[in-house]
């Protein structure tokens, strides 16, 4: 019987569930939308909610208990200074599921999770610019000339 077990096993281990959803819940809070399966993204909203509504109380603890929650390079300054700005007189709701479409490999459900007010700049923060290598390797100016 299942009686009271709540989510999805994922055809993960626990150990491996708990690490996903932690390394998913800090992507989220850092680029504020990621890209991921249906069943992963309704089991990460939950997780993400009452993370925001912890870093909502500001207190040392909920400091604690979020470090605890998350990842070590995850970005607790942002949801202890941003994200409780944006959500003050917000009861919940800070998290929205967008259906995509289907994963061309599998044909997998996959949606787009994101933060109700997003700031759209997060979503390409770690992006690189183009290289002055790449640079001189798309510039036309440059073909046909032999170099040493």
């Amino acid at each position: 019987m299942r009686h009271r077990l709540k989510g999805r096993k994922l055809n993960r281990t626990s150990a491996h569930r708990k690490a996903m959803f932690k390394n998913l819940a800090a992507s989220l809070i850092k680029y504020e939308q990621i890209i991921t399966t249906v069943p992963k993204a309704k089991d990460l909203r939950p997780i993400v909610e009452k993370l925001i509504t912890i870093a909502k109380k500001g207190t040392l603890h909920a400091r604690r208990q979020l470090i605890s929650k998350l990842p070590r390079d995850a970005n607790i300054s942002k949801l202890f200074n941003e994200l409780p700005e944006r959500y003050k007189n917000r009861a919940g709701g800070y998290v929205r599921i967008l259906k995509k479409g289907m994963r061309f490999g599998d044909a997998a459900p996959m949606a787009v999770i994101e933060l109700v007010d997003r700031n759209v700049a997060e979503k390409n923060q770690d992006v690189p610019k183009k290289s002055q290598t790449e640079e001189v390797k798309n510039d036309k100016s440059t073909e046909g000339v032999l170099t040493k």
